[in-house]
This record gives structure tokens, sequence and C-alpha cells, in this order.
């Protein structure tokens, strides 16, 4: 039987070492913006507000927000840049996940399916040399909606024949319910604060 094993990114595949906010704030003040408390939470809701609308560009309009609100004479596309970057270098991957990916993609394929640009998300992958480990990326924006839509599932099952789908991710409501109700097996990725999360890896490589 053909499995397809499909992974979360963010939360799950990569994990965060710094808190968004400061990654935010660093931004900012990198071109030379003071970034107080206020400022950065202006820039943070309007990004959530033009995500969820899934507009085009939502870093853009976050910077540019930020920009605007702090009266700056900033590029606003040269702040995305350093937001990606920075965001790029403020995430690590599991213990034992990419010896962990090898060996479970030597039967089965494998897929991530995310929340996110996919631009933005594949250079993510790219960063740490996970893009080759799948052999399909399912971004939301790409798909029409957010997870837990079942738009992104289905755009995956229609990218990747298999016999059956298994989605491992750490948000209960858009990785497990979402999955279920697309006719996916939930995997719910759950870690204590600091953990890398080998036991995941291990328990992947026992199971599948």
């Amino acid at each position: 039987m053909r499995t397809a094993l499909c992974f979360d990114l963010d939360g799950t595949l990569v994990h965060r070492t710094d808190p968004y906010e400061d990654v935010t704030r660093a931004t900012l003040e990198a071109h030379g913006i003071e970034a107080d408390d206020a400022l950065v939470q202006t820039a943070e809701e309007s990004f959530l507000s033009a995500f969820e609308a899934m507009e085009p560009d939502p870093f853009h309009r976050a910077m540019e927000t930020a920009r605007e609100a702090a009266g700056a004479d900033a590029d606003p596309a040269a702040m995305v840049e350093t937001l990606r970057e920075r965001t790029y270098e403020t995430t690590t991957v599991p213990d034992g996940a990419r010896e962990s990916l090898a060996s479970l993609g030597a039967d089965d394929p494998l897929a991530v399916v995310t929340n996110g640009v996919r631009e933005w998300q594949l250079g993510k992958l790219d960063h740490h040399d996970l893009t080759d480990h799948f052999d399909v990326v399912v971004a939301s924006y790409e798909a029409g909606a957010h997870k837990p839509d079942p738009a992104p599932f289905d755009r995956l099952r229609d990218n990747l024949p298999a016999d059956e789908y298994v989605m491992v991710g750490d948000d209960y409501e858009a990785d497990v319910e979402g999955a279920r109700a697309a006719g996916f097996v939930p995997v719910h990725y759950e870690r204590e604060a600091g953990d890398a999360g080998p036991d995941l890896w291990a328990t992947l490589r026992a199971l599948v």
C-alpha cells in the first residue's frame, strides 16, 4: 500500500529559535525604525489581517503599515527581504529530522502541506536543505484557502496519488481536525518547550 506521509512546515519541520515579535522588531530597527511594542504589534496585526484575507503579499503590507505608522523613510521591499532573511536564520530543524526523512522517503512519498505563501515557504525548506526530501509541496496560498479548510489537502491529493494519506502537524485545529475532515490520518505533534522533538521521528520510523 502506498502511503503519502505529509508534514506541516512551521512548528513541525522547522522550529523558531526566537519569538516572531523579536524578528519583526529587529527587522524594523535594521531599517532605522524605532520599534516599540505598539509598532511591532501594528506590523503583526497588519500581516495577520492580510494573510487571513489571502492578500498577495502580506509581508509587504506589514512592513508598509509599520513604515507609515512610524513616519519613516524606508523601502518596504528591502524591509521584506530583511524580514525573510531573519525569519530563515531564526529557525532550526529538529534533531533526527533529516535522517528520518531520508529513511521514511525510501519507500513512500513525502509531502509538505503548509499555511503560507509558496515562495516564502519553499525558501524556508531550501534554507535548511530539506527541499529534496519531498515529492510535493502545497502552500495554502496556491490552494486558495488556509488549513483547516480542505482545499490544501485536496490539492495535495490531486498532485500525489496514494492509497492513504497521513498528516503530521503541531496545530490541532489546522493539522489534526483539518486533516481528519479531509480524509487524512492525523498525527498530532506535541512537544515541550525547548524539546527539539526527536521522539516524533523515532515514532514515525517505527510506525510507517
